[in-house]
């Protein structure tokens, strides 16, 4: 080894890499095959959902207390009172239980109906789905064949938000079963009620054909109704302090979708009219006790005036009189005025509020004045006195009955008129197109994620592959040259496993002789003549430190070479165990090499002529149980003295150095020795101590044979480097 080698480089090379990765284009494209199979399976399988939206704009509205209080300070301030937008407090309303709640039990959405067949495997088979409408305050759940309808599903407290399963029997009866627990059973298309232990019962179910499978049925409490609307709903104001509100809602039956939100609208619109409109109803209802009780002392009074006049005839009533009645009326109408507004701001304000405690106090004052009235009225002679409290009760009772009467047929126009502080801008229409899945994008994103992930297992697969990948590595590290970068070969490249199972395997230097791998092999064979020009004999042995590195597929075809060159060459399979170099003459396994060792055949027996010109052949014979010491006996290595003297070469495949002794046995006896590593597949460690194997038994590695290098490192380098066999020829003088 050389001391003095240089330290590997740490950058990144980019073509390296480039080609690194092409050369894994299978891979890559696989993954990104099965990303958007994956992508197609999602699409498939998740149902479309559609989205619909609203919208409300909110009118500024301020109270009379507020408007009385702050004038036009609170119209100053940003967002009217207190700095808020008038669209708060109608969010909140719009997010509330009194709107939610109302449409929940409107359009029973309390009710979940799941179909238990309705699997992944189902979905994927099936091209019509089952579905379930909310519609004319019934659950009805239907599928291409089958269909059953859900009048009322009212279940006792302790089975809200708990599944039950629902089971049809013989088409005319159903059960409810909790954790394989009957709880309830019925008859179809009647009403059935029952009262138990956790409660009442009541439910009704129509169906026409039977059912066979089950499905889960669950009746949702309040709260978990209106949590379950809200997963799907949306409210939130559009722009700052706008005044406008837009509403949303998603699922995935655009009918359902349009009509629930709709529904919501509606019951918004309802409530908000509802609550404009109280301050009239609460004044409505003070007229509608006041005006017949008015009515009844109006007639009354005429009664007892008409009586005291046929009884009297005509009185001459004083100036002073006269004044006194025409002030007692005015106190009676500012009265019952004022009893009018306490009425109106009663539904607002409590007694505490300043506006009722100065209505109060001018109430206060009004019966203070009356009664002084009374006083002085009391001081007037007795006819007239008489004549003047019944004159007053008709005069007092016919403009009050009428200014009442009046206020009364205004205010039920004002609220027949209501429309309350909101309008609705648009309301909810079934939407065209679903909003998700995003077809489109998702498989775009598959095939780039598919992409994306083949090309990190295709870095992560090459940064496992942490083998020899560049013959100066070896040379800088070992200080040894390499004879010979052998590409792999195209036409073998799917074949190898394969081929190795057959009984014959053809020489690619015979079927192929202008294959890039064998031209790699045609360029080492002047290294080899300068090799065998400074080595003790003619003898080149072929050997790997493990198994599967393609020793015999090089030595086979090396030898082929040498023979097409008008040399004499035998090829020896000295690998007595797994041997199978036979196969590519197409020859049995023995009489070979074993048999000659154990003396049951003579040599002339076992060398054999190939198909190749000039090329001969032996084979490994039947595995012995001592191959070490059959390769150990003198007769081997007088066999090979022999066999030197007639052949120009011998090439000899041993089996690897690392996992048995056969091959540094037979290297005493080899002038060339030579080492196959395979590309990203052989560790430099490897090499470092089949270096020291052979040192140890005092024999020279001459060079190495990189097997197998693949496209990815930016092209087949093959070729040899006349320089490497000047050092070669050097070394062994």
């Amino acid at each position: 080894m050389n001391s003095n080698s240089t330290p590997q480089d740490d950058t990144i090379d980019l073509k390296e890499l480039f080609f690194s990765l092409l050369s894994q284009w299978k891979l890559i494209a696989l993954c990104t095959l099965l990303s958007l199979v994956f992508a197609l399976l999602y699409l498939k399988v998740t149902p479309n959902v559609y989205s619909t939206d609203a919208m409300i704009q909110v009118e500024d509205a301020k109270g009379a207390g507020a408007a009385a209080l702050l004038g036009d300070l609170g119209s100053a301030m940003p967002g009217g009172l207190g700095g808020k937008s008038a669209a708060d407090a109608e969010i909140e309303i719009l997010n509330s239980r009194k709107v939610l709640g109302q449409t929940i039990q409107d359009l029973k959405l309390d009710i979940r109906i799941t179909d238990e067949q309705s699997s992944l495997t189902y979905r994927l088979l099936n091209t019509v789905q089952s579905k379930v409408i909310y519609k004319n305050n019934v659950v009805t759940w239907q599928d291409k064949k089958n269909v059953f309808v859900i009048q009322s599903f009212d279940v006792p407290n302790f089975y809200l938000d708990k599944k039950l399963t629902l089971n049809f029997i013989n088409g005319q009866e159903f059960s409810l079963s909790y954790k394989k627990d009957v709880v309830f059973k019925g008859k179809l298309n009647v009403i059935n009620q029952s009262l138990d232990q956790k409660g009442l019962w009541k439910i009704q179910i129509y169906a026409k054909n039977p059912i066979s499978h089950d499905f889960s049925v669950t009746k949702l409490s309040m709260p978990s109704a209106v949590q379950w609307i809200k997963k799907d709903y949306g409210v939130a104001e559009r722009g700052k302090n706008s005044g406008v509100i837009g509403l949303n809602y998603n699922g995935e039956d655009k009918e359902h979708i349009t009509q629930v939100l709709n529904h919501i609208l509606n019951i918004y619109q309802a409530q908000n009219i509802e609550r404009k409109s109280l301050e009239s109803a609460q004044t409505l209802s003070f007229l509608e006790k006041q005006l017949p009780e008015l009515k009844q002392q109006l007639e009354d009074s005429e009664i007892k005036f008409n009586r005291f006049r046929e009884q009297y005839n005509t009185i001459d009533v004083t100036q002073e009189a006269e004044l006194m009645l025409k002030q007692n009326v005015e106190l009676e109408k500012l009265k019952i005025q004022l009893q009018q507004q306490q009425a109106e701001l009663s539904s607002k304000y409590t007694p505490d509020h300043p506006l009722m405690s100065a209505i109060n106090a001018q109430l206060s004052e009004i019966n203070k004045k009356t009664s002084e009235m009374t006083q002085s009225i009391k001081r007037l002679p007795e006819t007239q006195r008489l004549y003047l409290q019944l004159y007053r009760d008709v005069k007092v009772n016919t403009e009050l009955y009428t200014a009442l009467l009046n206020s009364y047929q205004q205010l039920k126009i004002a609220k027949a008129g209501e429309i309350g502080n909101v309008r609705i801008i648009d309301t909810a229409i079934e939407p065209v197109k679903p909003i998700k899945p995003k077809k489109l994008i998702t498989l775009v994103l598959a095939i780039f994620v598919g992409g994306f992930l083949g090309t990190l297992l295709a870095l992560l697969r090459n940064m496992l592959r942490s083998g020899i990948k560049d013959s100066n590595q070896i040379e800088n590290e070992l200080d040894l040259p390499v004879y010979a970068t052998v590409p792999r070969s195209p036409v073998q490249e799917s074949r190898i496993k394969i081929l190795k199972k057959k009984k014959n395997i053809p020489i690619l230097a015979v079927k192929h002789s202008d294959d890039i791998a064998i031209e790699s092999l045609r360029s080492m064979r002047t290294a080899i003549h300068f090799a065998l020009s400074s080595a003790k004999n003619n003898i080149i042995m072929i050997s790997g430190p493990a198994p599967e590195l393609g020793k015999s597929f090089i030595s086979t075809n090396l030898a082929t070479i040498l023979a097409q060159s008008d040399k004499r060459v035998l090829l020896i399979d000295a690998d007595l165990r797994r041997g199978y170099m036979h196969k590519y003459f197409n020859y049995d396994v023995q009489p070979g090499l074993a048999e000659y060792l154990n003396g049951q055949h003579e040599l002339g027996n076992i060398v054999r002529s190939t198909e190749v010109e000039n090329l001969s052949v032996i084979s490994r014979g039947k595995s012995p149980a001592n191959p070490s010491e059959l390769l150990s006996t003198q007769k081997f290595a007088e066999m090979l003295t022999h066999l030197s003297s007639q052949f120009d070469h011998i090439l000899i495949d041993t089996p690897p150095v690392l996992a048995v002794t056969d091959g540094i046995i037979i290297s005493q006896y080899a002038g060339v020795n030579l080492v196959v590593a395979r590309y990203a597949k052989t560790q430099m460690k490897e090499l470092e101590m089949t270096v020291n194997r052979f040192e140890q038994a005092g024999v020279k590695v001459n060079g190495f044979i990189l097997n197998d290098i693949q496209r990815e490192a930016g092209g087949y380098g093959y070729g040899y480097n006349y320089a490497y066999a000047y050092k070669a020829n050097k070394d062994n003088d």
